[in-house]
């Protein structure tokens, strides 16, 4: 989401500045966004339109024929006058071979080589931008009916989780709060939470949402509440009011803060209640034996038990499926008045609720159970059986609507009657709540959500992300586009391509009409249960097509990636969706060390996706050129890593060897560089204004690039040779939710410092630069100098400056909760430049016997002046 390249894989596709101050030519890297074509849609999004046209419809906002003209032109000048400086440059180092050491000339050539060729493809992706909009007036125009009633199709909602502890259920139960409460048909929309660990836990947390959710759900509807997640409603300050009865919002909102305090009290009182509960119902019983873990009704919990058992602990249980709501009727059903028991007054409101249905798969130990894509393959199974809506989005646990209007802008572009046929999902832009103000490790990555998308949304449409994503169902399941599909072609060709189950290969085809707008749940009879049962068992898909074909892509890291090629391999295209306020926003890790095995499970998925048959250089003729391109410099960015830790490390050599040219001559090696980074400067400033970006999203993108090409792609890089050998590889641990914490310590796991081994290569690359400056420092006392030897030092200071610039984040995170001081960190290094500068200057004193102070216009010590530039 997302290489240099183009997915959030890499958090930003191409760092610019940085990388044409670290390496030779890492001036070849940059990430012009060249020319913008905005595309209105009608109700349902569309192909982009001429310029003409687009002037000609309807959208949020105008241009004048002139104010796009100076809106697309620059990129497209700048970006041609960048590339011919860096053939130019190119060409002159080839000319010019000469060096200190030829050895690390022809490195440093190799990865220029590799920057070129990269920056390149990035470019490919970047030439024909489109910015989609829903016109979601028009959808309701057009499939809303006056008695209330919708034509819109049945939309499935997908939520996964595993741990209440380690994904705290709160954010869990309010995602779910906001999907039941969204503003889409009632009786058109259900909800499957799928609960990977099978705690009784999110069981009964549902039950209590299932209850507070009578009294805000229609608290929402008839207030307009915006966003529709208590934890997020109630922490803004204000918020202009748009409901039709102002003379009961002060009371009702206070009555139902008071009811979600009270909800939260019961949520977190499960944790005591639950085990003293099944402590009763086991004293009762008078069993010897394990503990059971009981229900609320006296049956025994079939899934983990809180004393594992055998067939009753994590990895091994069996299926569960419970209906916690069932389908709402299709007529609206009003609430009651305001009494003495409820002082809400929801006589005029529709109190319905969509379906929810709590899922735990089945569970054994001989079985790999292919975590989250397992899971959601299940979910696409059990929902085929029960709702089989055309159309499925899905959250992780911790995301939640913050748009209520979210689902009928993606449904928009799937109905769309020029392109919607052949759209197989729809991606909308990560947004995150609880990240610190300054965003100190790049967690928005707006330069990727906000730029990059739009770059693929004008090939063949942007990556899946893994989260907040409408999928149509029959693409899922790996049926071929109307455009690549004969009309005399079957869609169920192979029973054994879905398993055995008659029930769900029955349900395909009524799947792919998507203008089936009637939701109709079968009853919960023996055989139905049964079918449902039957699905879920591990040994299902034993002999199938999911995982590879079918479903979500088991056996790689990046599940979701890899998911969303295999349907652009297949023909079918993706739609990128922005709306203000934004759709859907979640949590994300604030520590550093676990936002580094984020992105270490990123880019290592990346590289297995490379090396494998997913590979993008093997696909057929149905995915585009350009999108194949940009899923290539998507898969291979990790490897850049290599030549960047080489040139941030080089100063290494002189400060033992003393002056070390690795170009000459230097003078016109350095105005290439200048040129070219003044060129970059200026293409990022209007990359910024064209994507509505701020300096410091820029700024965060930059840092945090080079604290993962040092931290985190090499051991990627190392992951995916070990792969090759045929060795297991690294470990890819998951990423830890942010967990709650109180108001006065909001940011508490900013500062926590959690150890691991991939920090240290980043510490070595800051201890390099840090003793690069205090050695310089040391023989600038030292020895006299001329004015030309103090222009190439101070040009190496620069850059050795700069590099710990873009590493500060890092820095600060090392020093834990002195951090919140960020000027203890500047006298820290200044201390370490003087010491260092002691050092130095006492080594010389032990090597010539003495130390002569002194400066001159020329003669005295030499200063090595080519440090890697």
């Amino acid at each position: 989401m997302p290489a240099p390249s183009m997915g959030r894989l890499s958090l930003h596709p191409t760092p610019r500045l940085a990388r044409y101050l670290i390496p030779a030519l890492a001036v070849l890297h940059g990430n012009p966004l060249p020319a913008l074509q905005l595309a209105a849609l009608s109700c349902t999004g569309g192909r982009r339109a001429s310029i003409r046209r687009f002037l000609s419809t309807r959208v949020p906002f105008a241009l004048s024929p002139w104010r796009l003209v100076v809106f697309t032109a620059p990129p497209m000048l700048l970006s041609l006058i960048r590339l011919v400086a860096i053939v130019l440059f190119f060409v002159w180092r080839v000319r010019h071979p000469y060096a200190d050491g030829m050895w690390l000339w022809w490195i440093s050539m190799v990865g220029d080589l590799w920057f070129g060729v990269t920056w390149l493809l990035n470019q490919v992706a970047k030439l024909n931008p489109v910015k989609r909009v829903p016109n979601l007036a028009l959808l309701e125009q057009q499939f809303d009916l006056p008695d209330g009633n919708s034509n819109l199709p049945c939309l499935d909602v997908f939520i996964n989780t595993v741990d209440p502890i380690n994904e705290p259920m709160i954010y869990t139960m309010n995602s779910i709060i906001s999907i039941l409460a969204a503003d889409y048909p009632v009786d058109k929309h259900a909800c499957y939470l799928s609960d990977d660990g099978g705690s009784i836990i999110h069981y009964d947390g549902l039950l209590e949402t299932a209850k507070f959710a009578a009294l805000w759900v229609p608290f929402c509807r008839k207030h307009s509440i915006e966003p529709r997640a208590p934890e997020s409603y109630f922490s803004l300050n204000t918020r202009p009011y748009t409901g039709n009865a102002p003379q009961d919002f002060v009371n009702d909102r206070r009555h139902m803060c008071r009811e979600y305090d009270e909800f939260k009290e019961r949520l977190d009182a499960l944790f005591t209640l639950i085990p003293k509960r099944s402590d009763v119902y086991n004293h009762a019983a008078a069993k010897e034996g394990a503990k059971a873990t009981w229900m609320a009704d006296g049956t025994q919990w079939p899934g983990t038990w809180i004393d594992p058992a055998e067939n009753h602990k994590k990895g091994q249980h069996v299926g569960i499926v419970k209906v916690m709501l069932k389908h709402p009727s299709y007529e609206p059903e009003l609430g009651l008045g305001a009494s003495t028991n409820s002082p809400l007054d929801f006589s005029a409101v529709d109190v319905r609720l969509p379906m929810l249905v709590y899922i735990s798969r089945e569970k054994s130990p001989s079985c790999d159970h292919q975590k989250k894509a397992g899971a959601m393959n299940v979910q696409l199974r059990v929902s085929a059986l029960l709702t089989n809506a055309p159309f499925i989005i899905n959250f992780d646990g911790d995301h939640y609507v913050n748009n209520s209007k979210a689902f009928r802008a993606g449904i928009c572009f799937m109905l769309d009657r020029r392109e919607g046929d052949n759209t197989a999902f729809v991606q909308f832009p990560q947004r995150f709540d609880d990240v610190d103000p300054t965003d100190r490790y790049c967690n928005h990555n707006r330069v990727f959500f906000d730029a990059t998308l739009l770059g693929l949304n004008g090939i063949q449409g942007p990556s899946y992300v893994g989260t907040g994503c409408m999928f149509r169902r029959v693409a899922l399941y790996g049926v071929d586009p109307p455009r690549w599909r004969p009309d005399d072609v079957k869609i169920v060709d192979s029973s054994t391509k879905f398993g055995s189950s008659a029930s769900f290969i029955s349900s395909i085809l009524p799947a792919a009409d998507q203008e089936r707008s009637i939701m109709s749940p079968p009853a919960l009879e023996e055989s139905v249960m049964a079918d449902l049962a039957h699905v879920m068992t591990c040994a299902y898909e034993d002999g199938t097509e999911w995982g590879s074909d079918v479903g979500w892509v088991y056996n790689i890291a990046t599940e979701d990636v890899v998911t969303g090629f295999r349907l652009h391999r297949n023909g079918w295209r993706s739609m990128y969706c922005r709306m203000e306020p934004d759709a859907f926003a979640g949590t994300a890790p604030i520590n550093l060390t676990e936002r580094l095995y984020q992105i270490l499970r990123w880019s290592g998925g990346s590289l297995e996706m490379f090396f494998s048959r997913n590979c993008p250089l093997l696909a057929g003729r149905r995915l585009h050129p350009m999108q194949r391109i940009a899923y290539a410099n998507m898969t291979a960015y990790p490897v850049s890593s290599v030549f960047l830790v080489f040139y941030l490390l080089f100063p290494v050599i002189w400060i033992f060897r003393g002056q070390f040219y690795i170009q000459k001559p230097f003078p016109t090696y350095v105005l290439y560089l200048v040129i070219v980074i003044a060129l970059t400067e200026l293409i990022g400033m209007v990359e910024i204004k064209w994507a509505g970006l701020t300096l410091l999203d820029w700024i965060r993108n930059e840092q945090f690039y080079i604290i993962g090409a040092t931290a985190v792609y090499p051991t990627a890089v190392f992951h995916i040779v070990l792969k090759l050998f045929g060795l297991k590889g690294v470990s890819f641990k998951l990423t830890a939710k942010q967990v709650a914490s109180s108001t006065s310590d909001k940011f508490a796991e900013l500062y926590a410092v959690q150890w691991a081994p991939m920090l240290i290569p980043t510490m070595v690359v800051i201890a390099v630069n840090v003793c690069a400056i205090g050695a310089s420092i040391g023989k600038a006392i030292v020895g006299g100098w001329s004015l030309m030897q103090m222009a190439d030092a101070g040009l190496g200071l620069v850059f050795n400056a700069w590099i710990l610039v873009l590493i500060y984040p890092f820095a600060l995170g090392m020093i834990g909760r002195w951090s919140k001081r960020p000027y203890i960190l500047f006298i820290l290094f200044v201390i370490a430049f003087i010491l260092i500068a002691l050092v130095d200057i006492a080594i010389q004193a032990m090597r010539s016997g003495f130390v002569r102070f002194h400066f001159k216009s020329s003669g005295g010590a030499t200063f090595p002046t080519s440090w890697g530039l």
